[in-house]
């Protein structure tokens, strides 16, 4: 009998170690996308709809979209049937939704790991982490980004379970010359992650870099070939204008057959008006013109239909952030890009906030939902943004990459249990289902788990130091910075990526802005 007992202690004592021992060991695990089987929140009419859209149209044909300071945009646009004055293109009604027509309903972002493809459009949701800040927030405080910081986040990209892309400019390496910095950065997410990432769009000439050096990084696959392995961010300079340079570099991508967000960039009230209606006409028409660019350079090549929108405090001027408005636009120009069959980008966890506070998770959260139900595909910032975009943080990073979790679970809707019935009959009344069947079969993907809160009794809580989801959130960025491998590459491929990084950087001198 002691014997017995005795085993049976061991036994039950090294199931606990190793359920430890597998707790305390960071897995690198991963979702490929997210599959949204909820319905979305139409919140337009579809009246109200056709009113957005007429205005659209009414806005392309006598207001007009100016292509700044790009010669070879206006020439394709006469020579597509539109009227060109100066540089502002108007386009006559019907023209450019004929145009976007082409732009296909889905595509797929091809990754160096296949297994890490996605595929945007549909009901699918790939999220992306935070994209362009100048400043970094860590535990040490407020301060310019490195390069180190910049593989820092891309390490923690790679490390975090729900983020299926890896994005693009995660924060800005101010250390590295503003004409070579893509070079670092590309090469970054090439080697230190297997996830999809994006290109630059700040010079059509980067813009090219990137391209071939994808076609380095895919070389053991036949090169792109016509596949994405890119979805870049090209801003629509809101109200009403594209710029030569974003352009220029959706040209490139284009061309190469390769994917470009085309976003307006909105602050209610200062570019666009202050209604959800007419900041929504402004959107469509801003994304029709873009869109149908793209079509003209290459019909075809992979779109995504963006609204990035927030508020603004009439107060201070300031955006805002997590506000109904926002949201309402967000779902709106949702309804449009379903009804122009487009994948759709919008969304984040944005916010303005300093820290990564209540502000900061009420914010977040809000917009995070609001992506949900306004069947957002591509959801840029999902991850990190502080400070209005002004700041990536690596706490925020981490807190909001578990959440991710929570929006990956809600998107995939209500399962059916067969078995949920006998598991009431094998307990009955009284009873308790802990040691059910049904609970020994489930319990561990029954519930989404967190990576991160806090859920110990109070008093474990103390002891450990009372820490809050800040500090909380530090510790788990050293323990995955610490525990980050970079997944393996082709030394050939490796070898090729770093000449062609260290050649474009010999060529030509650096440059400040």
């Amino acid at each position: 009998m002691a014997d017995g007992g005795a085993a049976r202690r061991g036994r039950r004592g090294g199931g606990g170690a190793a359920r430890r021992a597998e707790r305390g060991t960071e897995r690198v695990e991963f979702a490929r996308f997210a599959e949204r089987r909820l319905p979305t929140i139409d919140a337009l009419s579809p009246e109200l709809l056709d009113v957005v859209e007429a205005g659209a149209e009414t806005v392309l044909e006598e207001i007009g979209v100016v292509f700044s300071d790009n010669p070879a945009a206006l020439d394709r646009w006469r020579a597509a049937g539109a009227d060109v004055v100066g540089e502002r293109v108007h386009l006559p009604k019907g023209l450019a939704r004929t145009l976007c027509a082409t732009a296909p309903e889905e595509y797929e972002q091809i990754a160096r790991n296949p297994a890490r493809n996605v595929m945007i459009g549909g009901d699918r949701m790939v999220f992306a982490p935070v994209y362009g800040p100048p400043f970094v927030r860590d535990a040490k405080g407020r301060r310019y980004g490195t390069i180190e910081d910049f593989r820092d986040f891309v390490k923690l990209g790679h490390q975090s379970q729900w983020l299926h892309h890896s994005g693009g400019t995660v924060c800005e390496p101010t250390d590295v010359a503003v004409n070579k910095r893509h070079l670092d950065m590309l090469h970054a997410h090439m080697t230190l992650t297997d996830k999809p990432f994006m290109g630059s769009v700040t010079d059509p000439a980067r813009a090219r870099d990137s391209v071939q050096m994808c076609e380095l990084l895919f070389a053991d696959q036949g090169g792109l070939a016509g596949r994405a392995a890119m979805t870049s961010l090209v801003n629509i300079n809101s109200p009403l204008t594209c710029d030569a340079t974003m352009i220029s570099a959706l040209e490139v991508y284009a061309e190469a057959g390769q994917a470009c967000i085309l976003s307006p960039f909105i602050v209610g009230g200062a570019m666009a008006p202050v209604s959800v209606v007419g900041t929504l006409t402004q959107v469509l028409a801003e994304v029709m013109a873009a869109v149908a660019y793209s079509q003209l350079v290459k019909p075809g090549a992979p779109v995504v239909f963006g609204t990035f929108v927030t508020s603004i405090d009439m107060n201070s001027g300031a955006p805002t952030f997590g506000t109904p408005e926002a949201s309402q636009v967000l779902w709106g120009a949702g309804q449009l890009a379903r009804r122009m069959k487009l994948p759709f980008r919008s969304g984040g966890a944005l916010t303005g906030a300093k820290l990564p506070d209540a502000q900061a998770a009420y914010e977040s959260a809000n917009t995070l939902h609001a992506a949900l139900t306004g069947g957002v595909n591509f959801m840029l910032h999902s991850c990190g943004w502080l400070e209005g975009g002004l700041v990536a943080s690596k706490e925020k990073f981490v807190m909001d990459a578990d959440q991710l979790g929570v929006i990956q679970r809600l998107a995939e809707g209500v399962r059916a249990d067969p078995d949920a019935l006998d598991a009431i009959r094998e307990v009955g009344p009284g009873g308790h289902y802990l040691g059910c069947a049904h609970t020994r079969a489930h319990f561990k993907d029954a519930f989404w788990k967190t990576r991160l809160l806090d859920y110990k009794p109070f008093e474990s809580w103390e002891e450990e130091g009372s820490r809050d989801t800040r500090a909380l959130a530090a510790l788990r960025v050293e323990k995955l910075l610490a525990s980050h491998e970079a997944p393996p590459l082709d030394p050939a491929v490796n070898e090729a990526l770093g000449d062609f990084v260290a050649r474009r950087k010999a060529a030509e001198p650096d440059m400040a802005y």
